[in-house]
């Protein structure tokens, strides 16, 4: 059990320096770009480089179209929440908020997989909801911080879905139907919020970016099928780690001191109390061999 725990983490720490260059990837974007257009093109482009994948693993399919239909769907919401929020916002910024997703994650797994969440998930659980009051900062309210929040949730939704998935089906079939899937909902989306003249450096972008993003998913899609949710997702934090080193690499951005503040309420508590249980667990076991 413990090297399935093991695998799974150092799937997602891998999965996640992935999400980190994803989230670069979108700052390049130039300020004002319709989200929802470059959503367009990276879900058509995603579709385009999965396809030789696809005909080369003799055309899987899914018995779970239900499933898929909610991740497509969920994730295209997310998405386009997680891009406004990239846009608009410091990538450190964005990415402390997005790292309230675990949180989320352990919190559903309680609540409709029947995971099992000790005390220390739930005080986990609190002090990292301070933390996204501290980074929200109501008194100065941004709607693209809460759009982020939204992206968070529909993301913990995922990842969670992915439980509901045999370990047997192909990744390809995942990641497919994760983008086509989803197409309706993204026109609509892009006819809600306007199209936007198509450049190269658009497409350039998105298919970086697609790059980035599936192997993000791929990670994911294995990492999740290892162990509970609860067991490994403390492993999605060193995203935010990477986020932050490529902000201040790339951008030249970082964390005020509350927002420092506001990211170590999130993130630290659940590092230290899973070491501090583990750690508590053993001596259990050494005294109870011992006597």
């Amino acid at each position: 059990m413990k090297s399935t725990i093991a695998i799974g983490m150092m799937l997602l720490v891998i999965g996640n320096l992935f999400s980190a260059m994803y989230d670069v990837s979108i700052k390049w974007l130039p300020g004002g770009s319709s989200a929802a257009t470059f959503l367009l093109v990276r879900q058509l482009t995603s579709i385009l480089m999965l396809l030789p994948l696809w005909l080369a693993a003799r055309k899987p399919t899914s018995r779970h179209l239900k499933v898929h239909l909610l991740r497509a769907n969920t994730g295209a919401i997310g998405a386009l929440c997680l891009i406004m929020g990239l846009i608009a916002l410091p990538i450190a910024t964005v990415s402390s908020l997005f790292y309230s997703a675990p949180l989320m994650i352990v919190l559903m797994g309680f609540l409709f997989l029947k995971e099992t969440v000790t005390a220390a998930h739930w005080l986990t659980a609190i002090l990292g909801f301070f933390g996204i009051i501290i980074l929200l900062r109501p008194s100065e309210l941004n709607w693209f911080g809460v759009a982020v929040l939204i992206s968070a949730f529909m993301f913990a939704i995922n990842q969670l879905a992915l439980r509901k998935l045999p370990s047997t089906e192909s990744p390809i079939v995942t990641l497919m139907l994760y983008n086509l899937l989803s197409m309706p909902l993204v026109l609509v989306m892009v006819v809600v919020q306007g199209i936007e003249a198509i450049s190269g450096s658009l497409i350039a972008i998105a298919v970086l970016s697609n790059v980035f993003l599936l192997a993000y998913q791929w990670f994911c899609a294995l990492a999740y099928r290892q162990a509970q949710a609860s067991q490994i997702v403390v492993a999605e934090y060193t995203g935010l780690l990477f986020c932050v080193f490529f902000g201040w690499l790339f951008f030249d951005e970082w964390l005020d001191g509350l927002s420092w503040v506001g990211a170590g309420f999130i993130v630290l508590p659940s590092l230290i109390i899973p070491w501090i249980q583990a750690k508590r667990g053993q001596k259990k076991f050494i005294e109870q061999n011992a006597g």
